[in-house]
C-alpha cells in the first residue's frame, strides 16, 4: 500500500532552519519502503493572508491562494508539522494555516509534531500544538514527538557532528517509519463509514 505524507514547514522566516528540517526529514521519509511521495509545503515568507470569511465562499483570492494548497492536503495520508519555537509559541502564520484547514482536508489523518529550538527548548510548540490546533481539523497527532535543540549544530550533511546529532537522527528515522504504520492504519479507519463530519462538523 502506497503512501504520501506531507511536510508543513512551518516557519515564515525567509531563511528558515525549519525548512532545512523538514528537507532532512523528507530525505529519510523517501527512502522508507511504500512512500509514493512526499511533499513539503513551507510557509516560508508565509505566503498566505489572514484568514477571514471569504474562505467559507468563492472568494477568488481564497482559490487562488489556498485551494492549491488543500488539494495537495488532501492528497497526504499523513503529516509531519515541522515548529519553530519563537518567544515559547507556535509562530503565527502555522496557527494561521491551522485556521485555514477545513474537516475535509486534514481529518482522521497523523501527524507527527517536529518542534525546532535555536537553543535548549522546544517544548512549547509540541504542548500547544497538541491542545489546539486539532479540534476541528481533527488531525490525529501520534502519541511520540521530536525536538530538534540546537538546530544550526545537528542534521547537516551525510555525518553526525557528534553522539547528540546521531541519536537525534535515528530518532527522526524511528517517528518516521512509526508515521506509515499509522497513516497505513488510518486510512481503514477513514474507509471505514463511521466518519460524519457532516452531522459533527466541530469538535468538542
Amino acid at each position: 500500500m502506497s503512501t504520501t505524507i506531507g511536510i508543513i514547514a512551518g516557519s515564515h522566516r525567509r531563511e528558515a532552519e525549519s525548512v532545512r528540517v523538514a528537507r532532512y526529514i523528507q530525505q529519510v521519509l523517501s527512502q522508507q519502503a511504500g512512500v509514493a511521495d512526499v511533499d513539503v509545503i513551507s510557509l516560508s515568507e508565509n505566503p498566505l493572508p489572514l484568514w477571514d470569511e471569504g474562505l467559507w465562499g468563492d472568494d477568488p483570492k481564497w482559490q487562488t491562494l489556498w485551494k492549491p494548497i488543500a488539494d495537495r492536503l488532501r492528497a497526504a495520508d499523513g503529516f509531519v508539522v515541522v515548529s519553530p519555537e519563537w518567544s515559547g509559541m507556535v509562530p503565527a502564520g502555522l496557527k494561521n494555516f491551522f485556521l485555514l484547514c477545513d474537516r475535509q482536508v486534514l481529518a482522521h489523518k497523523p501527524a507527527l509534531i517536529v518542534s525546532v529550538s535555536a537553543g535548549l527548548g522546544g517544548s512549547y510548540p509540541v504542548a500547544e500544538l497538541r491542545m489546539s490546533s486539532y479540534k476541528n481539523t481533527r488531525l490525529c497527532y501520534v502519541p511520540d514527538h521530536v525536538i530538534v535543540r540546537n538546530v544550526s549544530q545537528v542534521l547537516h550533511g551525510e555525518t553526525p557532528a557528534d553522539e547528540h546529532d546521531a541519536a537525534l537522527r535515528k530518532r527522526i528515522e524511528y517517528n518516521a517509519r512509526l508515521l506509515l504504520e499509522y497513516a497505513q492504519a488510518l486510512q481503514t479507519v477513514r474507509r471505514s463509514g463511521l466518519i460524519d463530519l457532516d452531522t459533527y462538523p466541530f469538535g468538542m
